[in-house]
């Protein structure tokens, strides 16, 4: 751990630069120290990324502590800043500039080693999920699992986080590669390229096609390699359900459609049923997931996402057009009823009950799959506004709709609304929704996203009093819950 104090009291820079001289003998830790006697002096050696710790007295000649932290903050957003100082009336003043702690002097021994040995951990832990990265703009913190790939370009190194955020630096990709390529979900396709697998989508003869729709060129020295790679990929982490849906996703980028391989939710009770349509639908590229009835279909709703779901009538327990309406309640992906009952009154009860389409088994298979294919790109195209009873969200207009009058969110706090909507009854950790929300900023410790999901709850609570739409689960984190339609 490198650390920095600040102190203008020569005793207590002494006194500090003792206790973590005794911190490292009982620990047995090797830590990096340095003293500043003022702020301006700090600030002349920091270049942003020197120090993982600052300490930092309030009350000094000059800069103080306070305008210090703010300086430093523009050089490194992921330093730890602890201030020290005799009086607690500028805790709220430090807070302001992201301090990590608040100390009274004199330190004390007990609680100054507890805290060094929490932030000896964190840091530990960053290191095993991210690396900082130096740039122009400063320093930041670059996560391995937000990590969607890495590009060179002549001498800039771009990082594209999932997000969409970039990250650039002057630099080789020979800098990063074995850091990054130590770790199992990266591969190297081609010569300026790092991939991770987490996000790929598919993977065709020439290029890697991501979720967000990137396409990643394949050398064809590495085309075999990667392929393989991909394919223990999925299986060891169990992404696809089976050898023949990795398979299919592994060779189809490009080949059936742009915008696949599209999952599928196919729930039939029937072993020998589903099998055959779900041999159709992986020949055009699709990840099946099969269940076998209603219960199964619905805990799998809520774990993962899908494109389409295609549901039997005749299931064991609560009938398809039973378990239809609790499933569009979850998710928003088409539910098409794919049944051997023909009669039209069945039909109309299909459509009354939510589904988008009705194929009854005798339907070709070259017709089924144009149907179920139409019926994906239509939804995917449209797909701008979800309904959760009284509630509305527009993501084309970026507003919500509460029992038809305009609920005024910021920006942030829908996209967490949005965020948390799109997994209905998911539950988000504060860990999650941070990620998805401040991608590439360092963690708080939950404090930004307590603030914001309290303020949006608020809103909600006050604007819609008979339903709690986001709910607190104790020592959890948060989720979305639909009202009934």
């Amino acid at each position: 751990m490198r650390i920095a104090i600040c102190d203008d009291d020569e005793q207590e820079l002494m006194h500090l630069s003792e206790l973590i001289t005794e911190y490292q003998m009982s620990r047995e830790v090797s830590l990096d120290c340095h003293l500043f006697h003022n702020g301006t002096e700090l600030l002349c050696d920091m270049k942003g990324g020197d120090y993982d710790l600052v300490l930092l007295d309030v009350l000094m000649p000059g800069v103080n502590g306070i305008q210090a932290a703010q300086e430093l903050r523009e050089l490194d957003q992921n330093v730890k800043l602890i201030f020290i100082s005799a009086s607690p009336e500028f805790a709220l003043d430090s807070y302001r500039v992201g301090a990590y702690h608040y100390l009274l002097k004199p330190a004390d021994a007990d609680a100054f080693f507890t805290l060094l040995d929490r932030i000896g951990s964190e840091l530990f832990a960053q290191e095993e999920q991210g690396f900082v990265l130096k740039n122009r703009k400063g320093v930041v913190r670059v996560s391995f699992p937000q990590l969607e790939f890495v590009e060179v370009i002549n001498k800039t190194v771009s990082f594209h986080m999932a997000d969409g955020t970039i990250h650039e630096a002057t630099a080789t990709l020979g800098d990063f590669e074995s850091k990054l390529l130590s770790r199992p979900e990266f591969i190297k396709p081609h010569r300026s390229y790092l991939v991770n697998l987490s996000y790929v989508q598919a993977i065709g003869a020439n290029c890697i096609v991501t979720k967000r729709g990137n396409s990643i060129p394949i050398s064809r020295q590495r085309r075999s390699q990667v392929q393989d790679a991909y394919m223990h990929f999925l299986l060891r982490t169990g992404t696809s359900s089976s050898a023949s849906d990795a398979q299919a996703a592994a060779s189809t980028a490009g080949q059936e459609h742009s915008n696949g391989p599209w999952r599928i939710l196919l729930v039939d009770d029937d072993p020998v049923e589903r099998t055959f349509w779900a041999d159709i639908l992986r020949r055009h590229g699709c990840v099946v997931q099969p269940a076998e009835n209603g219960e199964e279909a619905l805990k799998l709703a809520v774990d993962e996402s899908y494109d389409c779901v295609l549901l039997d009538v005749m299931i064991p327990g609560e009938d398809g057009f039973s378990i239809c309406e609790r499933i569009r309640r979850l998710i928003v992906a088409p539910v098409i009823f794919l049944s051997c009952l023909t009669e039209s009154d069945k039909q109309v009860e299909g459509f009354a009950a939510g589904g988008i389409d009705y194929i009854t088994k005798d339907t070709p298979a070259d017709l089924f799959w144009a149907k179920v294919e139409t019926r994906i790109r239509l939804a995917v195209s449209d797909r701008t506004q979800f309904c959760f009873g009284p509630l509305l969200l527009d993501l084309t207009e970026r507003r919500v709709l509460l029992d038809g009058e305009e609920l005024f969110l910021t920006p942030i706090e829908f996209d967490i609304l949005w965020r948390l909507s799109e997994r209905t009854e998911h539950i988000f950790t504060p860990e999650e929704i941070f990620a998805m929300i401040w991608s590439g900023q360092p963690w708080d410790g939950g404090k930004t996203v307590q603030i914001h999901m309290s303020r949006l709850r608020r809103k909600l609570e006050k604007a819609w009093t008979q339903h709690y739409f986001i709910e607190t689960v104790w020592g959890q984190g948060y989720r979305f819950v639909p009202a009934d339609c």
